[in-house]
């Protein structure tokens, strides 16, 4: 093979949410990287935290593929963009093969992304209480679309070499090859949380020990040489990859504007494409940590916090009162500002009474209560990241409830699954719990960019 689109590639699936996608993709990612491949992860879906344990088994950026948030007809080009000088790309997916966004048919499945990509499956199947039954579930999975090439099982939480064996003979009939048996071991288990697993930034040392660990199970268990075999049967993509470059354009002044990017523990959830958009559309990306760094990066004239578990590290965010100032003061003084979820609850009076930044007249507090979800939505009014009538598709993902719950001016009108208006614009402010792909809407990183280059810095008091 030969070409950009001849990146070899597999898609990890399962028949349901909890058999062991996360576990063997990232095995898989790990054992190969460690074997010398250059690994590309990719990860079906808007989770943020699985791609986080897929870039520390292969020291590439995890990326999401999700068809929903950035329709079908930019899978293809972004995982190109992502996979860029691999020997090797693996995918892992979202809940059970065929789930897709709900009410909506096969959309931002599994199976939809595996024929965007022309890529085989390997079914992860549990298989800790059934025998010969597997080889029916997996004849119902390989049979259900002809359009998605089911090409192996990888069969886990085996009980013993005589579960193994009975297992395998039943699996002689179906016509899918078993490319691997895990056996029962919970030595590599990540701990989890309400959102979650709990992400890589979080435990780093305890993250990269079970990454290891998982990459051990993994060769004793699989068959890497077949794996690597069939990933390497994939026809060529005919995309082109995705270029940011190409989706927006820099000033031509040379003027690089900082873009000042939350990071660090509490600030984990960001898509690797909006760093790069903002970088092509002309700013100097800098990122900070809200739990340690007490000033903005110098020349700081925009801001972007994304998403994650400010409400874990609530009391350290409030006890970093410098930088809760410098914060509140860039808002104040019109910079651009865009803020998703954890974002929005940062920028809010205080979360679980706990005093935040005080930009939005909100208070944040922790519920049982998951709000969780594909959102389409339209901004209604001009501001620092959308124009009036920019449409988007979002995904709401968190278990706060923020009252009040949108501002005089809202951030989005939310037009599906229902109507409502969410979020807070106010001067240079856009924060909202809406996480979107800014790869589907590249308009809105450069928007950013340009109100940071246009603003004028202010003296803090």
């Amino acid at each position: 093979m030969s070409g950009a689109g001849a990146v070899p590639r597999l898609v990890i699936a399962a028949p349901s949410s909890g058999a062991g996608k996360t576990t063997v993709a990232t095995g898989l990612m790990a054992a190969f990287a460690e074997a010398g491949l250059a690994v590309s992860p990719h990860k079906v879906g808007p989770d943020y935290i699985d791609p986080g344990y897929h870039s520390l088994a292969t020291g590439r950026p995890g990326r999401n593929l999700d068809a929903y948030l950035c329709d079908p007809d930019r899978v293809a080009s972004l995982f190109l963009h992502g996979a860029a000088g691999a020997d090797l790309a693996v995918v892992e997916g979202v809940m059970g093969l065929f789930d897709g966004a709900s009410g909506m048919g096969e959309l931002s499945s599994t199976a939809q992304v595996a024929k965007l990509l022309r890529a085989p499956v390997v079914l992860v199947v549990d298989a800790s209480s059934q025998s010969r039954s597997v080889a029916a579930l997996v004849h119902g999975f390989a049979s259900w679309d002809p359009e998605v090439r089911l090409a192996g099982v990888i069969l886990n939480k085996v009980g013993s070499d005589r579960h193994e064996a009975l297992l395998r003979e039943a699996m002689e009939s179906s016509g899918v090859p078993v490319l691997g048996a895990l056996r029962r071991d919970g030595r590599a288990g990540t701990p989890s949380r309400h959102l979650g697993l709990v992400p890589v930034a979080e435990r780093r040392a305890e993250a990269l020990a079970s990454v290891r660990e998982l990459a051990a199970r993994v060769r004793e268990g699989c068959d890497l040489t077949a794996l690597l075999a069939l990933a390497r049967t994939v026809p060529e993509l005919p995309d082109a990859p995705w270029d940011p470059a190409a989706e927006v354009r820099a000033d031509a002044s040379g003027e690089r504007p900082v873009i000042a990017v939350a990071g660090g523990a509490a600030f984990t959830f960001s898509y690797a494409e909006h760093a790069e958009l903002l970088t092509a559309a002309g700013a100097e990306v800098v990122p900070f940590d809200p739990l340690r760094d007490e000033q903005l990066p110098p020349g700081t004239r925009g801001l972007v916090i994304g998403g994650g578990f400010p409400e874990v590290y609530a009391p350290d965010l409030s006890a970093n009162a410098p930088l809760r100032a410098a914060v509140a003061h860039l808002a104040a003084s019109g910079a651009p500002v865009s803020a998703e979820c954890a974002g929005l609850l940062y920028l809010s009076r205080a979360i679980d009474g706990k005093p935040m930044c005080g930009v939005l007249p909100a208070e944040a507090r922790m519920t049982e209560r998951l709000t969780l979800g594909y959102r389409e939505a339209v901004a209604l009014a001009d501001n620092a990241l959308a124009a009036a009538g920019t449409r988007v598709r979002g995904h709401e993902f968190h278990r706060t409830v923020l009252e009040p719950g949108a501002g005089t001016r809202p951030a989005w009108g939310l037009t599906h699954p229902e109507r409502r208006v969410e979020g807070f614009v106010t001067g240079g402010v856009h924060a909202s719990y809406l996480h979107v792909h800014w790869a589907a809407e590249p308009s809105l990183a450069a928007r950013l960019v340009a109100g940071a280059a246009r603003w004028a810095p202010v003296a803090a008091p």
